[in-house]
């Protein structure tokens, strides 16, 4: 792995000085960089020499003046350039090791890096962590991190990660909170394993962090049809009981998918903090109707438009509370559309997860023919769908006009596109 080129932003220095896609960043002012953290540092100064080497295989160095919080405007095939730290352990509950093969490739992935963790707020558990890592942490003073607990019981620990190292999760924290760099916490829950008694065990001693802890999310375990190990699912009585347990603690916050299971209504925003935990299915329905409240709404359309709008059925409680309000929209007819994972089970129900002949088995029987499709059912910046097919596909598939809108957290897209009908 190398700092490679991915692309460069319009009008910046990068274009300026004609670099671009493919060529390799060597090193600035003489420092070879092995991850963004080290471009992020060595790039700020006000003079600084860049070592290139072309695609041609050429290599050159280039002395760029700046000001000293000026951006190069280079965007990497990476974050990390030397090799990502991979995951060594083997958990009870990865989701990974129950896929099928003939995915993505991006979908086998299993990294454990705190690189990441500190750049894109992927979950690390520290079953890899070095005194290297911990001088470089506390030299450059990096931080929030995002971390996988699951439990601070060191046996319980060992057994759920079958890593011998997981047990000495607790002990890092503390070296967290000694050296005072933040964190948020996850913890996914298995029943039978770190909830109820347990559950109550790990949320103490977080506690005892104090503000060290930013937030503590708890999301319950994902179990697809192509799990080998038996485990069991999170439960109405379940959610029920963990729910209770967090209520007792400040800064934690439990995953939408325990209300839905609870038959619990969504939080107020309030509940949340500050959203620090979305990824993780914390906050995001709340997010979604709090977002849909600020929008303009009109009165009526100039002509007749008919839409159906595909969901996961973990947002389809939410979107039938949108599209009512929607379809009082004159001349506007909105229909909800859940789309059922019949690939992974029934168990898995977040739109992230969709493949496309899911879809297609969905919207073959919608209304409408013009379909609102969620971005996050797609490949960032492809149209692609994790089982390899893609939109035109679909398309062909089902007959349908399909309309990719983001409405991750958002409804703007959508009220967008249906202004346009005024």
């Amino acid at each position: 792995m190398s700092a490679i080129v991915n692309s460069v932003k319009s009008e910046s220095i990068a274009e300026e000085l004609e670099i671009e896609k493919g060529d390799i960043i060597l090193a600035i002012d003489g420092v070879k960089m092995q991850d963004m953290i080290d471009f992020s540092f060595l790039v700020k100064g006000e003079v600084i020499t860049l070592e290139i080497q072309k695609k041609s295989g050429e290599i050159e160095e280039i002395e760029i003046e700046k000001d000293f919080e000026d951006d190069l405007g280079i965007i990497f095939e990476s974050a990390v350039f030397d090799k990502v730290k991979p995951c060594l352990n083997h958990c009870i509950f990865c989701f990974v090791d129950q896929q099928p093969k003939g995915l993505r490739d991006t979908l086998y992935i299993k990294d454990d890096d705190y690189r990441l963790s500190y750049l894109q707020g992927t979950y690390i558990t520290l079953t890899n962590f070095t005194r290297e890592d911990k001088e470089r942490i506390k030299r450059l003073k990096l931080g929030p991190f995002y971390v996988s607990v699951h439990t601070t019981n060191p046996e319980l620990r060992v057994k759920m990660l079958r890593n011998p190292n997981a047990g000495k999760a607790l002990e890092n924290l503390q070296w967290f909170r000694k050296n005072k760099i933040p964190f948020h916490a996850q913890i996914v829950l298995c029943p039978g394993y770190n909830d109820g008694e347990e559950l109550e065990r790990t949320l103490t001693d977080l506690a005892k962090l104090k503000n060290t802890v930013l937030s503590v999310a708890i999301v319950p375990v994902g179990i697809t049809q192509f799990r080998k190990e038996k485990l069991k699912r999170v439960d109405k009585k379940c959610a029920l009981k963990t729910l209770e347990i967090a209520s007792k603690f400040k800064r934690v916050c439990c995953s939408d998918e325990f209300f839905l299971l609870a038959q619990k209504p969504i939080p107020p925003a309030k509940y949340y903090g500050n959203f620090s935990q979305l990824d993780d299915g914390v906050g995001a329905l709340r997010l979604l109707l709090e977002d849909f409240k600020k929008q303009s709404l009109p009165k009526n359309l100039n002509q007749k438009l008919s839409i159906s709008i595909a969901t996961s059925y973990a947002a389809y409680e939410v979107f039938k509370i949108i599209g009512n309000k929607l379809n009082k929209i004159k001349n506007l007819s909105v229909e909800i559309v859940p789309v059922k994972s019949n690939y992974w089970g029934k168990d898995i129900t977040v739109a992230g997860l969709i493949t496309s002949v899911d879809l297609i088995n969905a919207i073959n029987t919608a209304k409408y023919d013009t379909i609102i499709v969620p971005s996050i059912m797609l490949r960032p910046y492809s149209e692609d769908f994790l089982d390899g097919n893609n939109l035109e596909y679909v398309k062909k598939q089902t007959g349908k006009n399909l309309v990719v809108v983001n409405n991750t957290y958002s409804t703007y897209e959508i009220v967008e596109y249906i202004r346009k009908f005024c």
